[in-house]
């Protein structure tokens, strides 16, 4: 997988997958925590999520200044990793204010600035030596599947330990409980009977007899859960650090130097040169907003989505894909089969193959063998499906771009990026499918969905599969293409500079949140399809200039 790559990518690669473990336990988790714990409404929670999205980005700005000013590259970044983990640590402490968690999830947006940018510009600066140039944009996509092996075990982590928290105090998870605690606790709740109900279903200890005590300690308990998994994203970030320390000498210490033809001198670039790739790089970071507006809408409005409108319990079959023992049973011979029909393929890899198909075939039947007819699920673990998606499809996209390659017929990167924004368009088509039948949040007036009205997992999940093939034709081909157009001088800022524009694209999150209760759902998911084709048919129009920047880099 890495023959031919610098050692160095390993090293990103490793260190970067604990850094997003952390973050993706916050994608699963962070609004159904503020909700549950404070009591929050959609607009509220949703800004405070767009607020810590847009800090997480924005200040990788001041990340990639402060490494261009000082070189200190990799001392940056163990900064950054530092104090993530301090802030991911004192999360995990229950109890804490609202101000207090709000402060907290700006210590974990300011260490992120200062890791994530400058990382992934320090894998740039591999990839400019002659030597290993040619593979900058299969290099971005393994160290985008590094972000994502972590990204895939964050939610699972995250629900076992909040489930673990309820069941050791005598509770069920019900994701539709914490809202009506809330609205009982506050005296809005005019009909109990629904409540009751929900309560007694998860109250193990028998028939609850004191809703008012049932719904303090279901909140106290449920939030705690949170927490906990707060600290479980600190642990990943301290494997994280251990990697960088030990083998960040592996890493450069500084930017590959250009030599002009004779050999003795470095190359200097124009500023009329530098402006020519600056300009270029600005338009498409004006892409990059109007994309992470919408993808990371799968954090937020999707998430409420899994939440309030998909089934709660899914038959044997589909439970296989909620439940982490049966779903890596389930990959693993997959990854057989596929090894054992490679035609390319030697015998030892067939015969590995083969046994990968049969022990994870054979682990699959097991564990799905002890499921129930109908089976619980949480809405976290839908956050699993896009990591999963970006890891299985890797390979196939990058095989996908060397068949084209050699047949001369492989896209430019920025073409690449414009196809990434009709694919994501797509992608919420499928999600307005399913909702058109739905009552929307303004229809409800705070009751539950009711049990008959909530939809199959597979709409939510079809639509993270085409969001991730979306992803990967614009995400790491944007990191590869920022790598390679940057000028040198500014390969840190311009980093920042593509975070920075990720960072205005979350601020705009709260717009889903904003419209959640004001609007149908089917006219919530349209808004973002036509952000995304009106991103792609920008960038096709500009598309011959930012070919030319990029013959040039």
């Amino acid at each position: 997988m890495f023959k031919k790559h610098p050692k160095g990518l390993i090293v990103a690669f490793f260190a970067n997958m604990g850094e997003r473990f952390g973050f993706y336990t916050m994608m699963a988790i962070l609004v159904l925590f503020l909700q549950a714990k404070y009591g929050l409404n959609a607009e509220k929670a949703g800004s405070i999520y767009s607020w810590f999205y847009f800090g997480i980005y924005a200040l990788a700005l001041v990340g990639g200044l402060l490494a261009d000013a000082t070189k200190k590259y990799k001392l940056v970044i163990l900064l950054g990793i530092i104090v993530m983990f301090s802030g991911y640590a004192l999360l995990a402490v229950p109890g804490l204010s609202l101000t207090m968690t709000v402060l907290l999830l700006f210590t974990i947006a300011f260490g992120n600035g200062l890791f994530k940018g400058n990382l992934q510009a320090v894998v740039g600066q591999m990839y400019d030596d002659p030597k290993y140039s040619s593979l900058r944009d299969s290099a971005f996509m393994l160290f985008y599947m590094g972000i994502n092996v972590g990204a895939f075990f964050a939610p699972f982590a995250a629900t076992a330990i909040r489930n673990y928290t309820l069941k050791a105090q005598g509770y069920l998870h019900d994701g539709s409980l914490p809202a009506l605690c809330h609205q009982y606790l506050k005296g809005e709740m005019t009909d109990t009977t629904t409540f009751a109900e929900l309560a007694n279903k998860v109250n193990l200890a028998g028939p609850v007899t004191d809703l008012s005590a049932f719904a303090t300690s279901y909140l106290e308990v449920f939030s705690r859960g949170y927490n906990m998994a707060f600290g479980i994203a600190a642990i990943a970030m301290i494997i994280s650090l251990v990697v960088y320390i030990v083998f960040n000498k592996l890493l450069p210490s500084k930017q590959f130097v250009h030599k002009d033809a004779s050999g003795t001198g470095a190359v200097k670039m124009s500023w009329d040169e530098e402006k020519r790739r600056l300009g270029a790089l600005g338009l498409v970071f004006i892409v990059v907003i109007f994309f992470w507006m919408s993808f990371h809408q799968n954090g937020l409005t999707l998430t409420m989505f899994a939440r309030d409108y998909t089934v709660k319990q899914v038959d044997s079959f589909t439970n296989i894909f909620f439940y982490l023992p049966s779903m890596l049973s389930f990959l693993g011979a997959v990854a057989g089969l596929v090894m054992l029909l490679n035609r390319k393929a030697g015998l030892t890899v067939k015969v590995v193959g083969a046994g990968m198909l049969l022990v994870g075939g054979g682990l699959t039947y097991y564990f799905s063998s002890g499921f129930s007819a109908m089976n619980d699920i949480q809405p976290e673990i839908f956050q699993s499906f896009n990591p999963l998606f970006i890891v299985a499809l890797t390979f196939l996209v990058l095989g996908f771009f060397g068949w084209l390659n050699k047949r001369g017929q492989e896209p430019s990167t920025p073409k690449k990026i414009g196809i990434g924004m009709i694919i994501a368009s797509l992608g919420f088509i499928i999600v307005l499918t399913g909702s058109l039948s739905l009552l929307s949040p303004h229809d409800l007036n705070g009751a539950p969905v009711p049990e008959d009205m909530r939809i199959s997992p597979y709409w939510l999940i079809s639509s993270y599969l085409v969001l991730t093939i979306a992803e990967l034709f614009l995400s790491p081909m944007g990191l590869s293409f920022v790598s390679k157009v940057a000028p040198p001088r500014f390969q840190g800022l311009m980093q920042g500079g593509w975070l920075g524009a990720t960072a205005i694209g979350n601020k705009l999150l709260f717009v889903g949140s904003f419209l959640w209760d004001r609007i149908d759902l089917w006219q919530l998911w349209a808004i973002f399809v036509v952000c995304c084709l009106l991103s792609a048919a920008f960038i096709f129009s500009i598309l011959k200039r930012l070919e030319r920047v990029t013959k040039g880099a």
